[in-house]
């Protein structure tokens, strides 16, 4: 059985995990793996969500926020073996509902290719004459 939980403070344990699902998706390589970033991207996001089974943690999401108008999910991925159970699904679910419940109208993200279908189903609809831009450092 797997269980959600809010994460705001992880230990050294969750850390070493939690890299490990950014490596796992491709989004970070060995040069990233820093226990303080991680650190400072569970704090300074708006609601960090991650799916337990046991003390494992099978699924991430989270979401940033200015906590008044307008939030953007990220970072959502489930390992592999356990894709397909819904796990996913209810982590979006979960923070829309935190969202909602602080009063946030205005939920984007942009998906990763492949997953556009998974973020339909969920709610989510192409946003018209916009292109998603990105200005990352080299």
């Amino acid at each position: 059985m797997v269980s959600l939980a809010v994460l705001s403070s992880p230990t050294p344990d969750q850390i070493h995990q939690i890299i490990s699902l950014y490596r796992y998706e491709g989004w970070w390589s060995e040069e990233t793996d820093d226990p303080e970033l991680v650190s400072g991207i569970v704090a300074g996001s708006y609601l960090f969500i991650i799916a337990l089974k046991e003390d494992e943690i099978v699924g991430m999401g989270r979401a940033i926020s200015d906590g008044t108008s307008d939030a953007y999910i990220q970072d959502v991925t489930v390992k592999k073996a356990y894709r397909g159970q819904g796990i996913g699904t209810t982590i979006i679910n979960e923070l829309i509902k935190g969202l909602r419940a602080d009063g946030i109208g205005w939920i984007g993200l942009i998906a990763e290719k492949g997953s556009h279908g998974f973020y339909t189903r969920l709610g989510f609809h192409r946003m018209q004459d916009s292109v998603p831009l990105l200005n990352q450092r080299p």
